[in-house]
């Protein structure tokens, strides 16, 4: 509701808001208000993430390096303390391939700001439903050591290859592939391969419809509808075996981009990035 009502006034800001609560849209909401705090922790984790990428992206051998060796610890991490690693693996590696892409740390500050204030708002808001009971959680099967350091490892060549190769090339956000690789990444191989084809099909279709939205230019009161609807349709499917939610973020990241892009919608469709 805050990202539609700014986008009345401000589409740019309302959007940005909208950005900055992602994070907590795909957590959902969890059984006990003990445990929806969870999504400050996560909160804070993405924002970390999203400032050390700003910190590293101008030396990019160094953002390499980073991204690599965060993975490797990250998973050795998990097999220790999965409530607190976890989050870093699936959420917070990621990020640090969103962060690749803020051209300085001041812009990175005020993007771990944006989440931290969209995780605070998301947990204040969790809190309006009571607690439930929660069914027992099935127990993750044991793996060893050594199983968890080649998986660190193969995600993390995953992870830095994708940076290196956006460096490499010189695109305008050189961490989108790393995220999207790490994001992908499971050790589950049926997850995996969900998570392979779902999210191309997810992002091409959040981009295109992005895309056409900016094309039509709409009044500010359709497109604070549209973001409402979007990030509670987001919210909604987080949870899905199909792996939707990248339509969704992909549409409101886009569309900030496309406010901020002196150019026509049209030239997008040659620089979806998957």
């Amino acid at each position: 509701l805050p990202a539609g009502i700014a986008t009345l006034s401000d589409p740019q800001i309302g959007l940005a808001l909208a950005v900055g609560v992602l994070p907590a849209a795909g957590l959902g909401v969890s059984s006990t208000r003990r445990q929806r705090a969870m999504s400050l922790v996560v909160g804070g984790i993405a924002a970390i993430s999203v400032l050390l990428g700003s910190a590293v992206t101008r030396t990019p051998a160094l953002a390499v390096l980073v991204v690599f060796a965060l993975c490797v610890v990250a998973v050795l991490a998990a097999d220790r303390s999965r409530h607190l690693a976890t989050p870093v693996l699936v959420l917070g590696v990621p990020l640090l391939g969103v962060g690749l892409s803020f051209p300085s740390v001041a812009t990175g500050l005020a993007g771990a700001g944006l989440i931290l204030a969209g995780s605070l708002y998301a947990f204040l808001v969790s809190l309006v439903w009571p607690d439930s009971s929660s069914g027992p959680r099935p127990s993750p099967p044991p793996t060893t050591r050594s199983a968890m350091l080649v998986y660190g490892i193969q995600i993390g060549l995953a992870g830095a290859i994708g940076a290196a190769i956006g460096f490499a090339l010189g695109v305008d956000h050189p961490g989108w592939a790393c995220t999207a690789a790490l994001m992908v990444s499971r050790p589950n191989h049926a997850m995996l391969i969900t998570r392979g084809w779902g999210r191309p099909v997810a992002v091409v279709a959040g981009a295109l419809l992005a895309i056409a939205v900016a094309a039509l230019h709409p009044l500010p009161a359709v497109s604070a509808i549209l973001l409402v609807v979007i990030l509670t349709l987001g919210t909604g499917t987080a949870g899905s075996r199909w792996y939707v939610f990248p339509l969704f973020s992909t549409f409101i990241v886009l569309s900030l981009l496309l406010l901020e892009d002196s150019g026509t919608p049209a030239h997008w469709l040659s620089l979806i990035h998957i």
